[in-house]
């Protein structure tokens, strides 16, 4: 884990988050996509992240982008705002050292920062023993939700699990004007 950097993302690591995203989808079951998409459809995607102010990150050593992870909009009604969904992917070289708690951890203090108020992880193949239900729950995320057989990949039926931590208060204090999630409605509002 040592000399491992976490830092933004930019447009020059997209090639090597669509080479690890394409190894999770070809051989994984934490995506549902069955084609690994191509690099423009990734750069659509992380642009798409960067107009509205999410965070991407990207695990670098050496030079090497190791894995990234992102918050994104968990749905797009207005009422979501305040609620994002994560997404953490490493590179099968990388894969056992600490780079998913590393970007996990940093990117759950964007999110705060942001000023979200929920993260929900959906977690294809979401049995108790895998690496990403282990490192959510790590986190302090909690189970909030199992989705049985609701994905079909490499001849088998998938489980979906659900898992969620609250920042910021959660639930228990009203929204932050000054927050990202707020700013960016009130934007919308007033447009």
């Amino acid at each position: 884990m040592s000399n491992i950097t976490i830092r933004a993302a930019s447009s020059a690591d997209l090639d090597r988050i669509t080479e690890i995203y394409a190894d999770a989808v070809t051989h994984g079951t934490a995506s549902y996509e069955l084609e690994p998409p191509s690099r423009a459809e990734m750069g659509s995607r992380f642009d798409t992240l960067m107009a509205g102010g999410f965070p991407f990150l990207v695990a670098e050593k050496d030079g090497a982008v190791l894995g990234y992870a992102y918050a994104g909009p968990f749905r797009p009604r207005p009422a979501y705002r305040f609620v994002v969904e994560d997404s953490v992917y490493v590179a099968p070289e990388a894969k056992g050292q600490g780079v998913g708690r590393l970007l996990m951890d940093a990117l759950i203090g964007a999110a705060r920062v942001a000023g979200f108020r929920q993260i929900i992880a959906v977690i294809g193949d979401g049995h108790a023993d895998s690496a990403s239900v282990r490192l959510h729950e790590k986190l302090g995320f909690r189970h909030s939700g199992r989705l049985e057989g609701s994905g079909y990949k490499h001849g088998r039926w998938l489980d979906t699990v659900f898992m969620q931590l609250s920042v910021n208060g959660g639930a228990q204090l009203p929204p932050d004007p000054a927050s990202l999630p707020e700013r960016k409605f009130q934007q919308k509002s007033n447009s």
